[in-house]
């Protein structure tokens, strides 16, 4: 005789009870905030930290000027934070990216100044020798087989070095009008003069309603093809806040000088380098050499291939960032780019790129870049010492990586 029983489920279950849908919704919205939040904690960081620095100069820091001279100061900085993110992404570092930039600044000085060619010419020409420097360090890295770390220390002095002897030890001075504008020009007036500047606000309009575009199309792809999405209050609300912080941006510029030229250039060079890194095979080469050397040649990519247009990249970077340093100060000098390529670091780590590689993005690399902008102008407006501003942004950058480095234990990578 059988002695099996069956137990009776308990009576929640036996009747059946229905989870609450309140509660379902509320848990699936509240999941989904925190993982936004999570994704979005460098851009929070961001907001932070310019919030505590406009408490801390009493507003001084969010004048329309103080926001135009932030982007103008910081854009070589930048430009170089998106080569450097890259570089980072497949497992590289570059130290000689500072060198090269005051190197080609000075050919430029010598190309404009010295030998009178035009302005457009001595900026090409530029910036083709700076590709030139990337694909002379690219060989040795990708096909002699030498790390990135020892071939860019021996550039970093080669190319300081041969600056300092294109210059003389003497400065390059001054520079065509056209050429300046590359880094302290502003496109105001298109629509005739007006405060606000109309053109500028214009364009602010544009890029709100092409973020609201698409974030709306990418939403509803997502659900065309029933991947799960966040729900529609937080979709809105998400958006709303973003649309405000670049409208406010936007407002600041157009109350000053209207956009500035530096900025045209950011804006073009994020786009394409988004679209590279997201949507090209070459970027997912990168990403995929990050993450695992190994497995990526042995699934049939062309290692050496991507690690050497990398450095040609990066070496044109660094020369768009000579040029936009040299013509915002209108003097090409044997002290430019000094501590350039500990900043584009930086900003590539504290914008959430992982020391192993294989993990980064380019957003996240400007809004590094704007952090460490945010905190030199804060720490600048408030009278806090060079020496103090090092060591702030020493500690920034090492909480950056730790926080980075947690992350990799607690989700057991």
């Amino acid at each position: 005789m059988s002695n099996n029983t069956t137990q009776a489920p308990p009576e929640s279950q036996a009747a059946g009870a229905p989870i609450n849908p309140a509660d379902n919704r509320f848990t699936r919205w509240l999941s989904h905030v925190l993982s936004d939040l999570g994704k979005n904690g460098i851009f929070i960081a961001l907001i932070a930290v310019v919030a505590l620095f406009a408490i801390l100069t009493n507003g001084i820091l969010l004048r329309p000027q103080n926001i135009s001279n932030l982007v103008v100061q910081n854009g070589y900085i930048l430009v170089l934070a998106i080569g450097m993110v890259m570089v980072i992404i497949a497992g590289h570092i570059d130290l000689s990216v500072g060198s090269v930039a005051a190197f080609i600044g000075a050919i430029s000085g010598v190309f404009a100044v010295k030998m009178g060619m035009p302005w457009w010419l001595a900026v090409v020409l530029s910036l083709l020798i700076g590709a030139l420097v990337g694909a002379w360090q690219g060989f040795w890295i990708a096909f002699v087989g030498i790390p990135a770390f020892i071939v860019t220390l021996a550039g970093m002095l080669i190319f300081r070095g041969l600056a300092l002897v294109v210059l003389g030890n003497a400065n390059i001075g001054s520079f065509p009008t056209e050429y300046r504008a590359l880094g302290n020009g502003f496109l105001t007036g298109v629509f005739g003069e007006a405060d606000p500047d109309v053109f500028t606000l214009l364009i602010g309009v544009v890029a709100i309603v092409a973020l609201v575009v698409q974030q709306t199309r990418t939403r509803v792809a997502r659900q065309k093809y029933g991947q799960d999405t966040e729900p529609f209050v937080w979709f809105v609300a998400k958006l709303a806040l973003i649309a405000l912080v670049i409208g406010w941006f936007v407002w600041a510029l157009a109350s000053y000088k209207g956009v500035p030229v530096t900025l045209i250039i950011l804006a073009i060079l994020v786009m394409v380098y988004g679209v590279v890194m997201n949507r090209t095979v070459f970027g997912r080469h990168i990403y995929a050499i990050g993450g695992n050397r190994h497995a990526a040649e042995l699934s049939g990519i062309k290692t050496r291939r991507v690690d050497f247009w990398l450095f040609v990249n990066m070496g044109f970077l660094a020369a768009l960032a000579g040029l936009i340093f040299t013509a915002r100060l209108n003097l090409a000098g044997p002290k430019a780019g000094d501590g350039f390529e500990l900043e584009a670091i930086s900003a590539a780590f504290i914008g959430g790129a992982a020391v192993q590689g294989g993990v980064g993005t380019i957003a996240g690399a400007i809004i590094g870049g704007l952090i460490i902008g945010v905190l030199n102008n804060g720490m600048s407006i408030m009278g806090i010492g060079i020496e103090w501003q090092q060591a702030v942004k020493g500690l920034v950058l090492l909480l950056a990586v730790a926080f980075d480095v947690y992350n990799k234990r607690r989700s057991g990578n």
